[in-house]
């Protein structure tokens, strides 16, 4: 810990980002010095203006989870640079306090389609909370996405597996479409198997003809829809 503490004061920026990922990383799975490494995270977050370092200490914390990150983290969502906004959607993801839950929301429209990627996974799948809010940021993300590039499709993807978990009734007929289609995600049959609906049994049925990108996700989304006409 005290070679990554020195990196992190060093003025090379890669030897300091070496130091920051170091920190965030100590002992993984079993944490050493969290304590620690958590109080030079966030020193350093108050004195740091580098774009990078920041987007790095951001992901270092989110390795620690901490909620203590999560009041300092926020004050950077509007930062100019979407590296560290991506940093902050790293820091606060899996933390369900309202501070970073209303961060998330915001974070999901925002201009950097990695930004809104991660924090539309963060939001739909890294915590469990359910509330209008985030069922309708998860659905903007649905119906604004543009799913002919991939990147976008993705985000699209995580929302429709988000609003599923939260057994959403109005991605039914989205869902039924693209589960009918000759073009299937696998986070389309992922989120069959989170809502587990059986109006969409039978196009999963047909799929399993010919769909052959993940056979356990696709088995699991035939059970899961399967069980309730039972």
């Amino acid at each position: 810990m005290i070679a990554a503490q020195k990196l992190c004061q060093s003025h090379i920026l890669s030897e300091k980002e070496l130091g920051v990922n170091i920190l965030g990383q100590l002992g993984i799975p079993q944490r050493t010095f969290p304590e620690e490494c958590l109080y030079i995270l966030l020193q350093l977050l108050n004195t740091e203006t580098n774009s990078q370092i920041l987007s790095s200490i951001g992901i270092a914390l989110g390795h620690l989870k901490d909620p203590r990150t999560v009041k300092l983290l926020v004050k950077f969502k509007n930062h100019p640079h979407e590296d560290v906004r991506y940093g902050v959607v790293s820091g606060i993801s899996g933390h369900e306090t309202p501070l970073a839950i209303d961060a998330l929301v915001e974070l999901t429209a925002d201009n950097d389609a990695d930004v809104r990627n991660w924090a539309t996974f963060g939001l739909g799948t890294l915590i469990d909370t359910d509330t209008t809010r985030i069922r309708e940021a998860l659905w903007q993300r649905l119906i604004e996405e543009d799913i002919d590039t991939n990147e976008n499709y993705e985000i699209y993807g995580e929302a429709l597996v988000g609003l599923a978990r939260r057994k959403d009734q109005r991605i039914i007929p989205i869902l039924r479409k693209e589960l009918e289609s000759d073009q299937v995600s696998v986070l389309a049959v992922e989120a069959a198997a989170e809502i587990g609906d059986i109006r969409l049994y039978p196009a999963l049925m047909l799929l399993k003809e010919w769909w052959s990108l993940n056979q356990d996700a696709l088995s699991e989304a035939i059970k899961s829809c399967q069980r309730i006409s039972l």
